[in-house]
């Protein structure tokens, strides 16, 4: 949650004068999920040769709408279940355009990308050939949301709740065409959203 950590950082406001210590305070927790991904990439694209990862960052209009539309489907359940769980609280503000742009940027390029390619373009796209789309589906969300377990408490139940949720949702993204894009980009609203406005 790179882009969390930044904004929570500069008190929800990012000025451009702070990118070069956003990076700096981001730069640990980034790193390593860049590595894995690189590496990831190489093993299964260049080694194994495996198809369908869906590793195209091409936009295209199909692929930013299923990207929102998943995002639009996510956000009642998310809120509403984030809300009764206590988990999200909801913020009343506008941030500058300057400092959603920049968390909207770390977030995808850092956050989203790398999780997804390893999820959704690689394990949910091995998971397939075992045990089918649905269950793939299911199987990769469960362990997305596992792997979130431990923010802020000892074993945080309610981030791994949402966490799972919101991987069938990205995992619905990337299942309509196979690309990491959609699922990226509904992940990326989902984490700027709750960091902006619910955190």
């Amino acid at each position: 949650m790179a882009g969390w950590a930044c904004s929570r950082h500069f008190g929800g406001r990012l000025p451009v004068s702070a990118v070069h210590s956003c990076l700096a305070l981001c730069r640990t927790s980034v790193l390593p999920k860049l590595y894995v991904a690189d590496l990831g990439l190489y093993l299964y694209i260049v080694v194994r040769k495996l198809d369908g990862v869906g590793y195209s960052l091409v936009p295209s209009r199909h692929t930013f709408l299923v990207g929102l539309r998943e995002w639009v489907y996510f956000l009642p359940l998310g809120i509403g279940l984030g809300t009764v769980l206590r988990f999200i609280h909801f913020h009343a503000r506008v941030p500058p355009a300057m400092s959603l742009l920049i968390s909207v940027l770390i977030t995808f390029l850092l956050v989203a990308v790398p999780e997804e390619m390893f999820f959704r373009g690689i394990l949910q796209n091995l998971l397939e050939t075992r045990l089918g789309p649905q269950g793939a589906l299911l199987f990769a969300a469960v362990l997305f949301g596992l792997s979130h377990f431990n923010k802020g408490a000892s074993f945080n139940w309610r981030y791994v709740v949402l966490a799972t949720i919101a991987g069938i949702f990205y995992g619905r993204a990337w299942r309509v065409r196979r690309q990491v894009l959609a699922s990226s980009i509904t992940h990326t609203a989902v984490d700027v959203v709750w960091s902006l406005w619910f955190k």
